[in-house]
């Protein structure tokens, strides 16, 4: 099997600027290249605008500095369904567009749950629920020990995926070392099948984080949640979309 992987970028000169990417409004066109055998499409669309919200104006990383010690680190949990997060990589000039009519097929990087040794920009593989969160508090963890004050780890993750007691461990134990370089966005498209009777940000307040909740689709209100201060604290963004059975 051969499968086409991008040469290491070597980086630009300081101060240069980034490779062009194109706009929100590519993503349908994007989207609609990836025409595979996707059983999650709830799951990938559901993540759309908050994903572009999150790369477009908040994180740190590009594409030509992929190991850049100062980037932050995004963890993609909710991987089953990742249409939204190839076109969103794809808009930013993290692989080519033309890589995404291959998506699930054999010999094609984009599986139906990412790699990261496969796909350019991924920090983790994921697909299996309730890792991406522990995974990203011993990322925030792993930067503390190494005094990189700078990078923010942010984390995506389904409601439904709030199911697995992993993430209930990695909450608690968050908020108890104030981790305060730890984002998590959750999508929230009613899927649980145990959902929180107080609602998903009162799991995360209960435990110490500052949290708020958004409409999914509003672009401002996404970026103001995602930028509020919370010194001190690990910080939770749930983003409500429709719900995935409507």
């Amino acid at each position: 099997m051969t499968i086409a992987t991008p040469p290491h970028a070597s980086g630009p000169a300081p101060g240069s600027e980034p490779p062009p990417s194109s706009g929100f409004d590519s993503l349908p066109a994007l989207m609609s290249l990836m025409t595979g055998d996707e059983k999650h499409d709830a799951a990938a669309t559901s993540t759309l605008d908050a994903l572009w919200v999150l790369y477009d104006r908040v994180l740190r990383v590009r594409p030509d500095r992929p190991g850049d010690p100062g980037r932050d680190r995004f963890l993609l949990s909710k991987g089953h369904g990742p249409m939204a997060y190839y076109a969103v990589l794809a808009a930013r000039g993290f692989l080519p567009a033309d890589w995404l009519p291959g998506f699930g097929s054999y010999d094609s990087p984009l599986g139906h749950h990412p790699d990261r040794t496969l796909v350019p920009g991924a920090e983790i593989g994921s697909g299996s629920l309730g890792h991406g969160l522990p995974l990203a508090v011993g990322t925030a963890l792993g930067l503390r020990a190494r005094k990189l004050t700078g990078p923010r780890v942010w984390v995506l993750v389904g409601d439904a995926e709030l199911d697995e007691g992993s993430n209930h461990e990695a909450i608690d134990f968050a908020g108890a070392a104030g981790l305060d370089r730890l984002h998590t966005l959750v999508i929230d498209n009613s899927s649980a099948s145990h959902p929180l009777p107080d609602g998903i940000a009162s799991r995360f307040t209960a435990a110490g984080w500052s949290a708020l909740t958004v409409d999914g689709r509003d672009h401002e209100a996404l970026y103001a949640a995602y930028t509020r201060p919370h010194p001190g604290r690990p910080h939770a963004v749930v983003a409500r979309v429709e719900p995935k059975h409507a």
